[in-house]
């Protein structure tokens, strides 16, 4: 009788930011992050779970925080964790990129923290944020390439979550970048759609493994 086969989980694993980790999207804001806005997580004490950027306040979805929170816990043994984000502008770039060193997922663990997990402490060639050449608003022509090449992954080891409310990346990353698994995420990243993508990288690569 075979028995069930170990699971097999992606070398890395690539977030968009805007409406997949966090609401809402950093186009909409006119203010840098300033205030740090306290609260619960749940079972572990209190932490930064938002940042004030003028009128509005950019949080993580919940799933998101529980899904991160597992990672950093080591729930994923050496599976890595990448950003590919087309924020629209520079300003909305370093929203980005202030919000990732703020915002936390435990009590003292900000997403950088999390992201940086695996890499080396100076290591930033996983974080592509923004549209400036060489980046452009197709993730698949200039984030993935980039991914690649500074990480040395292959595109057979990745895994994918965007939105797509506004552009099809998904579809986009599948059709230039062949070899990755994509999962739109369009309310914000919840259990089922990273359960999914999961398993979707399980049934298509699993196959050739168990064989060998």
């Amino acid at each position: 009788m075979q028995g069930l086969s170990k699971k097999i989980l992606p070398q890395l694993i690539v977030f968009d930011l805007d409406m997949c980790l966090w609401s809402p999207e950093t186009y909409l804001l006119d203010e840098q992050p300033s205030k740090k806005i306290v609260g619960q997580f749940r079972n572990v004490g209190a932490g930064i779970i938002g940042v004030q950027c003028g009128s509005q306040i950019l949080k993580l979805f919940p799933d998101v925080i529980t899904i991160l929170q597992d990672f950093y816990n080591n729930k994923y043994p050496q599976v890595k964790l990448a950003i590919a984000s087309s924020a629209y502008t520079p300003f909305s770039v370093q929203i980005a990129k202030n919000s990732l060193n703020m915002l936390e997922i435990l009590p003292g663990v900000t997403i950088r923290q999390v992201l940086q997990k695996g890499w080396e402490d100076n290591f930033d060639g996983h974080i592509q944020i923004g549209r400036t050449p060489p980046l452009s608003s197709r993730k698949s022509k200039s984030h993935f390439p980039l991914l690649l090449k500074n990480t040395g992954i292959a595109y057979t080891g990745m895994v994918f979550f965007d939105d797509c409310n506004w552009d099809d990346n998904c579809k986009h990353v599948e059709q230039d970048c062949q070899g990755v698994i994509t999962q739109r995420t369009p309310n914000g990243l919840q259990f089922h759609e990273w359960n999914k993508a999961l398993d979707n990288y399980q049934k298509k690569y699993s196959a050739g493994k168990n064989n060998k």
